[in-house]
């Protein structure tokens, strides 16, 4: 007889559950169904709208190289997509210069925006730069940054505090590579 080997009720397994089929397919059907309204729509990617491209994300930390070496640090409390392409927008904004070639700089303000693609950083709301080692202030409501050009500008009013002297003046330009300052609309200067 072919049973008295139970190897031999192995291959019944199969035909059995393929019999029976119409009885057990659609309860397991049901329990593996996906729940809580599916949308097909919002998984779907646009053609211009990619995962990379936006985010919301608490935290950030983001360093800025040149010629394979680390300039600038910046941190920001929360980070999230601007509205134009290779924009990001910054608020609780921290900078700190972490180059070895220049003293330190540290650098804060409410709020900023970074354009990765032609490497412009614009800080703005309560803007303070702190250089520790000479005991410098400088407060301005906004300040721009040329990563490209090494240029920091700031068109508004300036104010700038240091040991034996305050300056006060109407926009301020000034060169990393140089060092340089340039004052202009109506500078006024207490020593």
């Amino acid at each position: 007889m072919m049973f008295r080997n139970p190897r031999n009720l192995l291959w019944l397994l199969p035909l059995v559950l393929f019999a029976t089929s119409p009885l057990w397919q659609p309860v397991a059907a049901d329990f593996l169904a996906p729940r809580g309204g599916y949308n097909p729509k919002i998984a779907q990617i646009k053609e211009n709208d990619s995962p990379a491209e936006n985010f919301i994300m608490d935290r950030v930390a983001i360093t800025l190289t040149s010629a394979g070496m680390e300039e600038w640090q910046l941190d920001a409390e929360r980070a999230y997509t601007g509205e134009r392409a290779h924009e990001i927008e910054l608020e609780g904004v921290t900078a700190m210069y972490i180059g070895t070639k220049k003293e330190p700089i540290n650098i804060e303000s409410r709020r900023g925006n970074y354009r990765i693609d032609t490497r412009y950083l614009v800080l703005t709301e309560q803007v303070k730069i702190t250089k520790p080692t000479k005991d410098q202030v400088l407060l301005s409501e906004r300040l721009e940054y040329d990563d490209s050009r090494k240029r920091l500008f700031s068109p508004g009013k300036v104010y700038i505090q240091a040991p034996g002297m305050k300056l006060d003046a109407g926009h301020m330009d000034y060169d990393f590579s140089t060092e340089g300052f340039d004052f202009s609309d109506r500078v006024r200067v207490d020593l």
